[in-house]
């Protein structure tokens, strides 16, 4: 997730940003260099990554080289296509709706980390990944364009078409599986009739949160699918109440973000130092406000006074790893061939 907010990110400006955070060699030859794929905007100039790197870099006697794709389905995606003949180490922003798949490709290994310290709604365990942020998805709006926000998911799907949304891809985009399985959630069998009626309201799809969030803050649309934590950027970062997610009176889906190691690491040792970092103060620290996501464990410091503004959703949505991995291609089928009537 998420991941996330950020100012108007574009991915040239996120791919140089990876450039700058480590594609470049081991800085002696003594150094070991563990490899971390994740997503471009977790290693963008305003993203955690260059924290996240000078933190872990000052105690692994290592050096960090992320390597980023557009969002948490392209990771799964790229490892796919690599195989066990993969350069990482440790991949970084897949989601619990893409665990149970990305543990069939037999690509991950236990993590050997204790996640005891890891507090996420639903107490989520699991031996393989670890979580290390959350949050709900949310449709967050422009208050200046419009001044009566959806209060449900039926208000968005059946409300004015004039009013616009931009929502990402669920086929390469984490938000877009995160808003798929919300519908899906709430519709069940009437999903397909609610994404037909929901999608005179779409300006467009993106393949990925950046994109579909840059155009929101350009104006070309009042309304984005993102997360409830997004506000908190505005408020913290530029002192505005301008975008505010809406309340959902059927309640809100949430994202856990994870991070696993490879069966195959060239470093491995290091890869489970790494897992393990992601649950300390060093890494908390930057989620807040860097990657605008609630921490799992503890962080030195209280959170900012705006996350104590935020939406709080009263109910939360989260399947199963396990039925969003059997059911994950028809789902998405059925988003397809709505999307597509006339």
């Amino acid at each position: 997730m998420p991941s996330h907010i950020i100012r108007n990110l574009v991915s040239a400006a996120a791919l140089s940003a990876a450039a700058l955070l480590g594609l470049h060699g081991p800085a002696s030859a003594a150094d070991k260099t563990l490899t971390v794929y994740t997503y471009e905007s977790f290693i963008s100039e305003w993203g955690p990554g260059p924290k996240v790197k000078a933190a872990f870099e000052k105690t692994c006697g290592c050096t960090v080289n992320f390597v980023g794709v557009a969002d948490g389905v392209a990771l799964l995606s790229r490892l796919k296509l690599e195989g066990a003949g993969s350069k990482a180490d440790v991949v970084l922003g897949l989601d619990t709706n893409l665990i149970d798949e990305a543990k069939q490709t037999g690509l991950f290994d236990a993590s050997g980390v204790d996640t005891s310290a890891a507090k996420v709604p639903g107490d989520f365990k699991d031996d393989v990944f670890v979580p290390y942020d959350y949050g709900h998805f949310a449709v967050v709006y422009d208050t200046q364009a419009m001044k009566t926000p959806p209060a449900s998911l039926k208000d968005l799907v059946e409300g004015d078409p004039a009013q616009k949304i931009v929502i990402e891809d669920p086929r390469t985009s984490t938000p877009g599986l995160g808003l798929l399985l919300w519908v899906k959630s709430v519709y069940g069998d009437k999903a397909g009739e609610a994404w037909g009626k929901l999608k005179k309201r779409v300006l467009t799809v993106t393949p990925g949160w950046s994109e579909a969030y840059g155009l929101f803050t350009k104006g070309e649309a009042p309304m984005v699918l993102s997360y409830t934590t997004s506000p908190a950027y505005h408020m913290v970062a530029e002192n505005s109440d301008r975008y505010q997610a809406a309340a959902f009176s059927e309640g809100h889906y949430i994202q856990i973000e994870v991070s696993g190691l490879l069966k195959n690491a060239p470093e491995k040792q290091l890869a489970r130092d790494f897992l393990a970092f992601t649950l300390t103060p060093g890494f908390q620290d930057t989620i807040p406000t860097n990657n605008w996501m609630m921490p799992v464990a503890k962080t030195s410091e209280p959170l900012p006074d705006a996350f104590g503004k935020l939406v709080n959703p009263e109910k939360t949505f989260l399947m199963s790893p396990e039925e969003v991995a059997k059911n994950r291609k028809a789902w998405i089928d059925e988003w397809l061939a709505a999307m597509s009537m006339n």
